[in-house]
């Protein structure tokens, strides 16, 4: 009995012979996080700035209003440049320890002078300032110095789960479980 190999038909694939899945491999995150400019990533915050005369406790209390965990310090007058930045970390170094700490003006425990990135910086750039001086906060600012944004590690985490979705969000619930740690019938 003879066999037609050369017919076009495919054979259907059963349950458990698929082999294994080839999910996202073909992307090179690597060249996405060097290509992809601060500009493209969607963030979750927007500026939320503040005068370097405002307290601690109005900038906290805008904070939790905002659901942010750090304000832009910037000029009182125009171009309304960056000054500095107020994060929950300069809440617990600075402020925290001072009495009366709620009526400290924010120049006076802010940190100043923040490293910024431009819009047109790479995503690796935000992560390298971010690895580098750590922190969880860079902001974002135009040519003038004018901030326009902010990058948290948060948006970066959202940008590096979206490159890679199905393996990061198809994990098992448990880590131990990713890999069996004996071959099965041995």
């Amino acid at each position: 009995m003879a066999i037609d190999t050369t017919s076009n038909e495919e054979l259907e694939v059963l349950e458990g012979d698929e082999g294994e899945p080839v999910v996202g491999r073909s992307r090179d995150v690597g060249r996405e996080i060097l290509l992809t400019r601060l500009s493209d990533l969607k963030t979750s915050n927007s500026v939320v700035a503040v005068g370097p005369e405002a307290t601690v406790a109005q900038a906290v209390g805008l904070m939790k209003r905002r659901k942010v965990s750090a304000v832009m310090v910037v000029a009182k007058r125009k171009p309304r440049k960056l000054l500095g930045i107020f994060t929950e970390r300069d809440f617990m170094a600075r402020a925290l320890e001072a009495r009366g700490f709620g009526k400290l003006r924010l120049d006076k425990v802010m940190t100043r002078d923040p490293e910024a990135l431009s819009a047109r910086d790479s995503v690796a750039y935000a992560l390298n300032k971010m690895n580098v001086g750590r922190f969880r906060h860079v902001p974002i600012v135009d040519g003038n110095g004018v901030p326009i944004g902010i990058i948290s590690a948060r948006d970066l985490i959202d940008f590096i789960v979206e490159l890679c979705p199905e393996e990061i969000l198809n994990l098992p619930p448990q880590p131990g479980y990713a890999t069996p740690r004996e071959q099965e019938g041995a």
